[in-house]
């Protein structure tokens, strides 16, 4: 007697982002996207209008407090071309505000600040 042999389950499919709704979502908008990089900070100015798209209205409550470009997109699950189109829209209607981080070596040096600080203790 063979001992009975198991069968394999085919894997799940993966659900993800349909391109057509991906095309819905960003209008087919492909032009004059605005300057924006994974860590370029967005802050929204306004809460969303009543008629606003669902993706618009999510992206400026998520963006209350700063957040970068790249947790905007985790966050949304929507792809990191698909979120700029949707800042540029955003942007151009003044309802985010869009800032670079600061880079650390723009930053005064530490010792230069402890002897300035120094110095005017001893004043």
């Amino acid at each position: 007697m063979t001992a009975p042999q198991r069968q394999r389950r085919p894997p799940e499919p993966v659900q993800e982002k349909e391109p057509e709704r991906l095309y819905v979502i960003t209008g087919g908008s492909e032009e004059g996207r605005a300057e924006v990089d994974l860590v370029t900070l967005i802050v929204s100015r306004a809460d969303p209008a009543p008629t606003a798209p669902p993706e618009q209205t999510a992206l400026l409550r998520l963006c209350r407090s700063p957040l970068s470009v790249a947790e905007i997109s985790a966050y949304l699950n929507l792809p990191f071309s698909v979120v700029t189109v949707l800042l540029t829209e955003l942007l151009a209607a003044e309802l985010v505000q869009a800032r670079s981080p600061i880079v650390r070596s723009a930053l005064p040096d530490r010792s230069l600040l402890e002897a300035v600080m120094h110095g005017l203790q001893k004043l």
